[in-house]
């Protein structure tokens, strides 16, 4: 209660006494907090509520002697409890204003007799009694800052038999303050389970666990059993008993054996787990999806450190991973862990403060013979404040003190903790002032350290902002083009590649993008491409492959002819260059220019050729992307054709991970527009794998799948095996997926499989509660999705007892709802749906009263030919109606049509001349009508 007090509650500063008790939210919990202890205790621990407080506690009281009942004695305003202590004093005693209380038993009578006053009462009390505890218990007992050993020296007289009973009711009584005191203070300090909280050793359990070595609690949810409530320690990771944040202690117990890592816990407590990670070489998106959904501290870390900025702070490219946000420390090792290298190193960070230049010069050389890429030496250099030192090198002007240090921070600079602490101690801003320096070894070194600085956002932000960039795009400035070259060139060369080096890392931020650009960074770096040396090859196209996200960098990379060199490089020995060679084409293939140059520049054979390198799974990822964009022109898809492209890639298609999934998938999605590509898919037993990934939860794996699937199924041979196999069931139940993209691919893909079903409209049927969810989408506000299930709607209709089926779940009124739409595509299918739909019941007459035909009539004004074939055929469906012929008519249907009569479109002349047959007939017939 006194720790609550001090630390908690907010007084006010009296300068004529004590303080009071703020009228706060803050303050009026702990009151109600207090207040329900105090009115509690006598019943909850009877023995400790009769113990006699050292001294009484006094207050002024509102209270008066009519407040009490039976238990006093009251003589005037005077009242005294018949509870008396071993000396004959009342325990109570009252003499207005004044109380004096003696015991918690007393204490929880008087809240009860006060009633409505008794927030009153206990405000007062603690007010006159700041710190109580010292008052119950004795001085010994009163509230410190620090360890409070109250409670072991009580414990040391229980064992030493001096005054037993009273000594173990004393213990009892401060036990149950302190609980009092924890209770209260949990709002105050981030609570152990708080996903915000992490102790300064890097551990999120309470620190009462962190003796037995615990670091933090996770909560995974596996799909096929119940929640696992697992605790991760220094001995391995096991299940506690369901830590909750109110939890009891008990819930921290171990209810398992202590597994050696999550994955093995995991695969002994699911199975689906066990059988689905046992698939994977490693760990991959799909498995952790599908599998679990963790919920721990963890999941909030990436926070921007250094506060919430502007805009300009959250310009930040999609590109950019989470290692960016770097994790905290997590050193745990004591002092007697650390081996003699950590020591060594911080008796040289001295002599680098307290010495001259030569003794500087000595100290850095000697750094410089440790093993900087080990930990232990980097963080020895930042524990003992070497970092200040090194980055305060950089401003004398002592080249060799410059160059010493810049050498050590580039090597530990690796190290991700030393990344953020250069940052927050200004060394970025220093080293981009050194990019100006005369000395070309100072310029390397000093690019290099800001490649391995700018790994998260803040860093590259200051790069930026401190005019770094347009500095490391002045450095590729320099470069000869030969293969021999001079000491002085060689100097130039690494002069240009740590620029690269350091705008591959600057470029995963969008303004970082434009600042190159606009510095005039891209023909530099063309001309850099052409380089014959691999090692300054390797950041330019680094660099390159990271820009072209952006369409200004993709234009670019067309004219200045970087296209030629990108596909050169493709037949290179180097895994790690034809892998960043690959993901800029795969990048800039987003445009027909680029895939026609890729072609013509020979490029599409190579990259069949480096899906043989299936190991390499970063290589393999940007090959099949390549490959997949180049695939989107048709030309390209006859060149993959011949190389037996399809024929690899439908190999690929079990036991790869999602990100080759994915482009694996949708290279054959394209590639099955050709009908012998199809063939050649089922051929190769690829149909069964494609269906099998339906069930995955990959949102762009399932676009991709669901275009591929819906390919094949144009070809009746392999629409069987698709039906098969469930195909089109799972199809179907995509429809259900959240995300537009798959809910659409679905719908399309639906479409050839209706269409080429055995017997579609009794496999339709099937599916249950199938038709009510097609027709549901049509509420959808994605024009894509209401072109594809209005598509799919058209396909249904053709079935009568499907056609009858939709009509009951109002497809008529959906459909009208929608033609006041100007998209061609959603009216081209939305036609096609509409005059299927007429064709059962009182449909046509629906449409008409719903208001559909006028709108239907402007899409005859498109100049999408398909949409004048659809539009014309729903027409005369709905002329069959006379009410619809007269508001065809009315809005000049007449006109428009006799123009398509003449169409060299068939189906389009048919229908025209059949709707303005249908409404001279109903003019005839009223005139016949009205002259006889």
């Amino acid at each position: 209660m006194g720790v609550a007090l001090t630390r908690a509650a907010q007084w006010t500063t009296a300068s004529s006494g004590t303080g009071k008790l703020e009228i706060t939210p803050v303050n009026e919990s702990l009151l109600k907090e207090i207040l329900e202890f105090v009115e509690q205790f006598s019943s909850r621990h009877p023995q400790e509520a009769k113990h006699v407080f050292k001294e009484p506690l006094q207050w002024t009281t509102s209270l008066e002697a009519s407040d009490f009942k039976t238990e006093y004695d009251i003589s005037g305003p005077t009242v005294k409890s018949h509870e008396t202590d071993k000396d004959g004093h009342p325990m109570l005693q009252l003499t207005p204003p004044s109380i004096s209380v003696h015991s918690f038993s007393q204490l929880s009578k008087i809240v009860q007799l006060a009633t409505d006053k008794r927030l009153k009462e206990v405000r007062a009390c603690l007010e006159a009694n700041r710190d109580p505890v010292a008052k119950m218990l004795g001085p010994s007992f009163a509230t410190v800052e620090g360890e409070d050993s109250s409670v072991l020296r009580l414990l040391e007289k229980v064992k030493e038999g001096d005054q037993a009973k009273e000594t173990e009711i004393k213990v009892k009584l401060i036990i149950l303050l302190q609980q009092l005191d924890t209770q209260l203070l949990m709002p105050f300090h981030p609570p152990p389970h708080s996903v915000y909280y992490e102790f300064t050793n890097g551990c999120r359990t309470p620190p009462w666990r962190q003796v037995h070595g615990e670091i933090c609690y996770l909560v995974i949810k596996p799909c096929d059993t119940q929640p696992l409530h697992i605790t991760c320690s220094t001995a391995g990771v096991f299940l506690n008993g369901g830590i909750r944040q109110e939890g009891e202690e008990n819930s921290y117990d171990r209810t398992s054996d202590v597994y050696k890592d999550l994955v093995t816990l995991l695969k002994s407590k699911s199975p689906h787990f066990a059988e689905n990670i046992n698939k994977q070489v490693g760990f991959h998106v799909k498995q952790v999806a599908m599998l679990i959904v963790i919920s721990c501290w963890l999941l909030l870390l990436s926070k921007t450190p250094g506060g919430v900025g502007g805009a300009d702070d959250f310009s930040e490219s999609s590109s950019e991973s989470e290692e960016d946000e770097e994790q905290s420390e997590r050193r745990t090792e004591s002092n007697t862990d650390l081996p003699s290298e950590y020591w060594q190193i911080q008796k040289l960070v001295k002599y680098l403060k307290g010495g001259n230049q030569t003794a500087t010069v000595i100290a850095l050389c000697s750094m410089r013979d440790f093993n900087l890429a080990q930990e232990t030496c980097q963080l020895a250099i930042r524990d003992v404040g070497g970092l200040e030192v090194l980055i305060n090198l950089l401003d004398t002007e002592e080249i060799k003190c410059k160059i010493g240090s810049l050498k050590i921070l580039k090597e530990i600079s690796r190290n991700s903790q030393i990344r953020r602490a250069i940052a927050d101690l200004g060394g970025l801003q220093t080293m981009v002032k050194i990019l100006d320096s005369p000395d070309k070894d100072l310029k390397y070194l000093a690019a290099e350290t800001i490649a391995n600085v700018a790994k998260f956002r803040r860093a590259r932000r200051t790069v930026r902002q401190h005019g770094g960039i347009k500095r490391l795009v002045e450095l590729l400035d320099c470069v000869p083009d030969s293969a021999a070259l001079t000491e002085e060139q060689e100097k130039d060369v690494e002069v240009a590649r740590c620029g690269a080096l350091a705008l591959w890392s600057c470029s995963k931020s969008t303004r970082n993008k434009e600042a190159i650009r606009k510095a005039g960074g891209i023909p530099l770096l063309a001309r850099l491409l052409k380089s014959p040396h691999e090692n300054m090859l390797i950041p330019v196209v680094g660099t390159l492959q990271e820009c072209a996200s952006e369409r200004s960098y993709r234009i670019a990379i067309q004219t200045e002819g970087m296209i030629e060199d990108l596909v050169k490089n493709l037949n290179c020995d180097n895994h790690e260059l034809q892998m960043h060679c690959a993901s800029a084409i795969f990048k800039c293939a987003e445009d027909k220019r680029t895939r026609d140059l890729v072609r013509q520049c020979e490029g599409l054979q190579p990259l069949v050729t480096l899906l043989s390198q299936a190991d390499n799974k970063q290589l393999l990822a940007a090959t099949t992307g390549a490959i997949w964009k180049c695939s989107i022109s048709m030309e390209n898809v006859a060149k993959f054709q011949d190389y037996k492209a399809l024929e690899t890639l439908v190999g690929l298609l079990t036991d790869q991970p999602e990100e080759v999934l994915v482009n694996v998938v949708g290279a054959l999605g394209e590639g099955a527009q050709k009908p012998a590509n199809r063939a050649t898919i089922r051929k190769c037993g690829g149909i069964q794998p494609l269906v099998n990934l339906l069930t995955g939860t990959n949102q762009a794996l399932l676009v991709n799948v669901t275009k591929a699937v819906g390919a094949c199924a144009t070809e009746l041979e392999n629409m069987t095996i698709i039906d098969r196999l469930d195909g089109v069931r799972l199809l179907w139940s995509l429809l259900k997926n959240q995300n537009p993209d798959v809910q659409a691919s679905a719908a399309w893909a639906i479409c050839p499989c209706i269409e080429n079903a055995k017997d579609s409209g009794e496999m339709v049927r099937s599916f249950v509660g199938g038709l009510e969810l097609i027709v549901n989408l049509l509420k959808s506000t994605n024009k894509e999705v209401l072109a594809s299930v209005c598509a799919a709607i058209a396909k249904i209709a053709k079935d009568e007892e499907n056609l009858a089926v939709i009509t009951d779940h109002g497809v008529v009124p959906m459909l009208a709802k929608l033609t006041n739409t100007t998209d061609d595509k959603l009216r081209r299918h939305l036609a096609e749906a509409i005059a299927r739909c007429c064709m059962w019941g009182s449909n046509r007459v629906l449409f008409g009263e719903a208001g559909a035909v006028a709108p239907l009539v402007r899409y005859l004004k498109s100049k999408d030919s398909s949409v004048h074939q659809a539009t014309a055929q729903a027409l005369f469906q709905l002329s069959k109606d006379p009410n619809n012929c007269i508001t065809m008519h009315d809005n000049g249907v007449v006109k428009l049509l006799l123009g398509m009569m003449g169409s060299t479109d068939e189906v389009l002349q048919e229908a025209a001349a059949g709707c303005v047959a249908n409404i001279r007939r109903l003019a005839l017939a009223n005139e016949k009508a009205r002259y006889g």
